[in-house]
C-alpha cells in the first residue's frame, strides 16, 4: 500500500491586485514554481492560495510575486 501525497495549501497575502488581469498574471508567475500544483488569486481580499506537492521557499514565492508586479507581505 502506497502513501499519497499530502498536498500543502498556503495562502499569502499580496497587495495591488485590482482586477482579474492581476489575479492571471500572479496564478501564472506562481505556477511555474516547482512542486506547485494549484493557484488561486483574489483581488478582492488581495490573497493569494497555493496547493503544492511540499513546502514553498517564501523567498521563491516573494520573487515569483514580485515578477508578476506585485508585492507579497506574508502569510495570510
Amino acid at each position: 500500500m502506497s502513501a499519497q501525497p499530502t498536498a500543502i495549501t498556503t495562502v499569502y497575502r499580496v497587495t495591488g491586485m485590482t482586477c482579474g488581469h492581476c489575479e492571471s498574471a500572479v496564478q501564472e508567475e506562481l505556477s511555474t514554481l516547482a512542486g506547485v500544483t494549484s493557484v488561486q488569486a483574489m483581488a478582492g481580499t488581495g490573497e493569494v492560495t497555493v496547493v503544492s506537492a511540499a513546502p514553498l521557499d517564501e523567498e521563491a514565492v516573494r520573487a515569483a510575486v514580485d515578477e508578476a508586479g506585485y508585492e507579497l507581505t506574508g502569510r495570510a
